[in-house]
């Protein structure tokens, strides 16, 4: 096992593994394209891919401060990624949608992670990438934690 993973917990280890594979996804995506895009601007037209939502749904999907959020898609319309469009009948919230680079560009995202993926599986087999992908999938109990924790972040009783 590779020293920076040995001696790690459970949730530092599935942490890490998480930053390597991000790692090599962004690192391959800017090593080959004229547009350099983040892990944090990926998160975010993960959550446009044939989609239209509100800025502030978006905001509120990927965890990020609704500044930072404005900020990345600021950046990402810049790039010609998406476009921001005024909703009918809402002055107020806007809705983001990829642009046709922008759904051409996380299409190739799709198949990095694809021949990542096959990556893996080449190292581990099939059958342990198909449990490693089982557990992640199934229902860890979590959920009840969240909101557990959120309604004590919130100072609510209910």
């Amino acid at each position: 096992m590779s020293s920076v993973l040995e001696n790690l917990d459970f949730f530092d280890l599935l942490s890490e593994r998480h930053h390597q594979i991000r790692s090599i996804i962004e690192k391959s995506w800017n090593d080959n394209s004229d547009i350099y895009i983040s892990n944090s601007e990926w998160f975010i037209l993960s959550k446009l891919y044939q989609k239209q939502p509100t800025i502030s749904y978006v905001s509120k999907q990927v965890n990020i401060s609704r500044q930072a959020t404005h900020k990345f898609i600021k950046n990402l319309e810049a790039k010609g990624l998406l476009k921001i469009k005024n909703l009918e009948n809402n002055k107020k919230d806007k809705c983001v949608q990829l642009t046709e680079l922008g759904e051409k560009c996380y299409q190739e995202y799709i198949e990095l992670k694809e021949n990542l993926e096959k990556k893996i599986i080449g190292k581990i087999g099939d059958e342990q990438f198909r449990l490693l992908k089982e557990i992640m999938e199934s229902d860890w109990g979590l959920m009840p934690l969240i909101n557990e924790t959120n309604r004590a972040l919130l100072g609510s009783d209910s």
